[in-house]
């Protein structure tokens, strides 16, 4: 019998395997034609999709602006003016 139970990976090694899978990405559609630089630049709009939801989780989670805004590299007054629009 195959275990079928899933594997556990932390985030940090996940986020770290998608930053060199972009990177791969740029390479590849740098030697490649039109429709492959509008399927990367269709990830921006993904990845700007995947913050919005990971702040709107931190602050359901009661996580402050300045938390968010440390972590973003950022003013919490930055953070707040970027996000608290966009999730509810």
């Amino acid at each position: 019998m195959v275990d079928r139970r899933r594997r556990y990976v932390e985030t940090i090694d996940y986020l770290a395997a998608v930053r060199r899978m972009m990177r791969a990405a740029g390479r590849r559609v740098a030697e490649a034609d039109e429709q492959e630089l509008a399927e990367l630049l269709a990830i921006r709009d993904e990845v700007d999709a995947a913050i919005e939801r990971a702040v709107a989780g931190w602050r359901a989670q009661g996580r402050s602006w300045a938390q968010i805004g440390a972590a973003a590299g950022m003013s919490k007054q930055a953070a707040f003016k970027r996000w608290s629009s966009t999730i509810g």
